[in-house]
């Protein structure tokens, strides 16, 4: 028998039964649309996440460190030695680690490494604060701009190099600095300030002069440890939608005019001239080859490295997490509606006994009454994949805009990505797992003897 026969005649059965057919297929369409739509988060989030990757961060690039807890890792329930060498630092759960930085000698040595060509500074610069004439004072963070940041830019543009003075503001500070547009602020002038921490030689000092005996004399000795800088606005940034996290109302300034505002806020304390990690730019860093030889190169060298790569991996591991976990609810509802086919088909298999006798006695073999069945279970996995899959479509698209709305994820983002091909796999595999489940049925009638099933009413 044609396996086209055998098609129309197993779907020819199906409508015979409809409301039973399609309470079974719903069934499956409730795991279905689940999954679907866990997938189509899913893909949302890391297209979020590449996109983040993508205006953060140049995938040429490797991330350099001396210490591994730079990257969250190393074993910190044993106490550290105390190294005034090292950086302390305070986590939001009040523990103090020390961090091992790199110094000018490290990034010599980084530098001379054949495959690296270029070495660059995050330089992150936390301002005393930001003015201009006549306006309040705020707070704010300055960071050396990455030729490889692509923010949106709501008025002005980024010269190439970003320097000589020149900042991108984000959008957040235009009316607190009294600008009545972002293209007002287009050409005006702010004043970066930072502070110099008093040294051990500088309380001293102080204490001998007798400024410590008088708050106003203190007071007056900061006000003098500072820098003033002047910067030109030449770029208002829009309200990041895919910034790296805790960095939205960073300014961006060149990378040389940071490094000038960190090294005199830093002069004179155990933080001049040393960085927890820096950038490292491989030669034809794109071939994943070479930049895999360069970070082993560095490794070999007591470097503890992350490529762009690694750091994505990092970022999804949560989303994979909850992938997981929406996806093995989804896989528990199609597991129970198996049982739905199974049930299905047996009690199909009893009201036709008699058909299965005639088709029987009429020359059908065995194993093509088999595939009858199994084409009918295939069947109704198709339907309920097709309308599981299809109204996750609609309610997914339908919710999209608000979604994108509620969570601020800007325009062209979207959590919910539809792949047609993810569909058809998903489709193709409830398929299959409804044919397993229709196995004994299907076996049972076909072992139905064509004598006794004709006897049947």
């Amino acid at each position: 028998m044609y396996y086209t026969d055998i098609l129309r005649r197993s779907s020819r059965s199906l409508k015979s039964a409809k409301a039973r057919t399609l309470l079974t297929a719903l069934a499956i369409a409730v795991g279905t649309f689940a999954l679907t739509m866990t997938l189509a988060a899913s893909n949302g989030a890391q297209s979020y996440v590449n996109k983040i990757i993508s205006d953060n961060f140049d995938p040429a690039e490797l991330i350099v460190a001396k210490d591994q807890t730079v990257f969250q890792s190393g074993d910190r329930t044993k106490p550290k030695e105390y190294d005034s060498s090292f950086v302390s630092s305070v986590s939001n759960a009040g523990a103090t680690t020390q961090t091992k930085r790199l110094n000018d000698e490290d990034l010599a040595k980084i530098k001379s490494q054949p495959d690296i060509e270029q070495i660059r500074l995050g330089t992150s610069v936390n301002l005393r604060y930001i003015t201009r004439s006549g306006q309040k004072k705020y707070v704010g963070t300055a960071q050396g701009f990455s030729p490889a940041q692509n923010p949106q830019i709501l008025a002005g543009k980024i010269p190439k190099p970003l320097n000589n003075k020149n900042i991108l503001l984000p959008e957040a500070y235009v009316s607190a600095l009294g600008f009545s547009s972002p293209n007002d602020a287009i050409g005006k002038s702010v004043t970066l300030v930072v502070s110099r921490p008093f040294s051990e030689s500088t309380v001293r000092s102080l204490a001998q002069n007798g400024t410590l005996d008088s708050s106003k004399k203190i007071e007056s000795a900061f006000d003098t440890a500072t820098l003033e800088q002047q910067f030109i606005i030449v770029g208002i940034m829009k309200k990041p939608m895919s910034s790296q996290p805790g960095t939205e109302l960073y300014m961006f300034i060149g990378v040389e005019d940071a490094q000038v505002l960190n090294d005199y806020a830093t002069l004179g304390t155990a933080d001049y001239h040393k960085y927890a990690f820096v950038y490292a730019r491989v030669k034809d860093g794109n071939d994943n080859n070479k930049l895999l030889a360069a970070k082993k190169t560095l490794q070999s060298a007591e470097y503890f490295v992350n490529s762009v790569e690694d750091t994505q991996k990092f970022l999804t591991q949560i989303i994979s997490v909850l992938r997981g976990i929406v996806v093995a609810f989804g896989m528990i509802a199609i597991i129970a509606s198996v049982f739905g086919i199974v049930n299905t088909m047996y009690i199909s298999v009893l009201q036709r006994t008699s058909e299965i006798g005639l088709m029987k006695a009429l020359g059908m073999r065995k194993r093509d009454i088999g595939k009858l069945f199994r084409f009918e279970a295939a069947w109704i996995g198709f339907l309920g994949g097709i309308i599981g899959s299809l109204s996750a479509l609609a309610v997914g698209t339908a919710l999209n805009p608000w979604i994108t709305e509620k969570l601020d994820l800007g325009v062209g983002n979207k959590l919910l990505i539809f792949r047609a091909l993810q569909i058809i796999i998903l489709i193709i595999i409830l398929m299959i797992v409804a044919i397993l489940a229709g196995l004994l049925p299907a076996r049972k009638a076909a072992k139905l003897d064509p004598i006794e099933a004709l006897r049947t009413e």
